[in-house]
């Protein structure tokens, strides 16, 4: 049986476009907020919804704060990890090996399979530390 072509929707597209260009993460909150001022009559719910869709199909990247709040950013590539800077919300994706060999092992080592995993360091960027360059 032959999987079906996934249906993007308006609000896909519309958020999609938001959340383009862009490399900061944003809330949902923030996203409904621009898309209403830029005349798209969207709910805050279907923004939300539709956020959690994109994210669980990778297209775009979500994480949480420290806080528990999800924000989310257009993603540029494949699996990645991210810095973030608790004052700024600045953002740099990174590779990580080590941890990614690190997640295979524990999980193997409980017997866990089908594994996936995200991670994201919050600190303070060399700005906001006052050691930047």
């Amino acid at each position: 049986m032959s999987e079906r072509p996934r249906r993007v929707t308006r609000q896909q597209q519309a958020i999609t476009a938001a959340l383009q260009g862009r490399d900061d993460f944003r809330s949902a909150q923030e996203l409904h907020a621009q898309l209403r001022s830029g005349g798209a009559t969207i709910g805050l719910a279907t923004v939300y919804r539709t956020l959690q869709a994109l994210a669980d199909e990778g297209l775009i990247d979500m994480l949480r704060t420290e806080g528990g709040e999800s924000l989310y950013r257009a993603c540029s590539r494949g699996h990645h990890h991210h810095l973030v800077c608790r004052t700024c919300g600045r953002t740099v994706e990174v590779e990580a090996d080590d941890a990614e060999r690190w997640a295979i092992r524990t999980a193997t080592a409980y017997g866990f399979t089908d594994v996936e995993h995200t991670l994201e360091i919050f600190g303070r960027c060399a700005s906001c530390s006052g050691s930047g360059g």
